[in-house]
């Protein structure tokens, strides 16, 4: 959160009161300091819009505005700026507007707020679209980087992330994977590590326990690569195909099993003809109420939850 409020507010101070430059408008419903736009609201005072809590509404307008030669930018919780208020982002995509919706707090990534703040169906909502975009950052360096990429760019596009800190990707040199090299592409994968036993394919900051996970099967002799879906609404079918050529795959996210990452990988795997065997890791029933780390523990989303997966998987035993 704090990676993607630097960045607005970055962008917003190198534009703000220059003549020429396309204003950049900030929509808030009282969520300010949780989401991370305060520090935007201090550098671009006339480009931030308070509207209180009246999310069905700034929905709307925040659409609407990015439809008259601005740049348009919502964020707040995921239960609100989206569940909530689905029918006027649905009405968003059949517009063709080019709203810049930040969701914070999705997955079960909400510590004690409880089941009620659970975005848990937020790709599988944008799934039902044909216009929007999704983007959920592996850690802070890529939420940079993915920040930025999204102010300049047309169209409705969604960026999608949980509560708590997480930690920087490293590659296995231990320097950061999304580093000062790093350039965003849409619809790629981001190959974190590479193996032959098996594929994890990992969504946001399931990333890191991926690795965990990884750090363990390479203790027992197993190779597996670990890869980023960033961009789960648009999954690269040639990396698909080159994960699946290991025979064996395995999702990983912090979202309801079957609307979201795993289903996704599914059914491009089976349009694209490749035949492997495929487990999906994911949330399956509304989580409980307490720290992250307890709830992870009690959906089995743990990193040896991941490991169990991989050796139950036919020849690695």
């Amino acid at each position: 959160r704090s990676a993607f409020g630097n960045a607005l507010a970055d962008v917003g101070s190198l534009n703000y009161g220059v003549p020429g430059r396309t204003p950049i408008l900030v929509f808030d419903c009282d969520l300010a300091g949780s989401v991370k736009v305060d520090g935007f609201a201090g550098k671009c005072p006339g480009w931030f819009i308070e509207t209180g809590i009246q999310e069905h509404a700034t929905a709307t307008v925040s659409g609407a505005a990015s439809a008259a030669g601005v740049v348009s930018l919502w964020a707040d919780f995921g239960m609100f700026g989206l569940a909530e208020v689905y029918n006027q982002q649905r009405l968003n995509d059949i517009n063709g507007t080019g709203l810049k919706l930040v969701l914070t707090h999705v997955g079960l990534d909400v510590g004690e707020d409880g089941k009620t703040h659970q975005s848990i169906d937020y790709t599988g909502l944008l799934r039902n679209t044909f216009g929007w975009r999704l983007l959920v950052p592996a850690d802070p360096d890529q939420a940079d980087r993915m920040t930025r990429w999204a102010l300049s760019e047309p169209g409705n596009i969604c960026l999608a992330m949980g509560r708590n800190k997480i930690p920087i990707v490293l590659d296995e040199n231990g320097k950061p994977f999304f580093g000062e090299d790093y350039v965003f592409r849409y619809g790629a994968f981001d190959v974190i590590r590479r193996g032959t036993d098996a594929a994890i394919i990992a969504v946001g900051h399931m990333v890191s326990r991926a690795l965990k996970a990884w750090e363990i099967l390479k203790s027992r002799g197993v190779s597996v690569s670990v890869y980023h879906a960033g961009c789960p609404l648009h999954l690269d079918r040639e990396t698909l195909s080159e994960a699946a050529s290991t025979g064996r795959v395995v999702t990983f996210e912090d979202h309801h099993a079957g609307s979201g990452l795993g289903s996704l990988v599914a059914s491009t795997l089976m349009e694209s003809g490749c035949a492997c065997e495929l487990r999906t890791l994911g949330v399956t029933k509304y989580g409980e109420s307490g720290s992250s780390v307890d709830v992870f523990t009690s959906m089995k989303l743990d990193p040896e939850d991941l490991v169990d997966t991989v050796l139950g998987m036919k020849g690695l035993k």
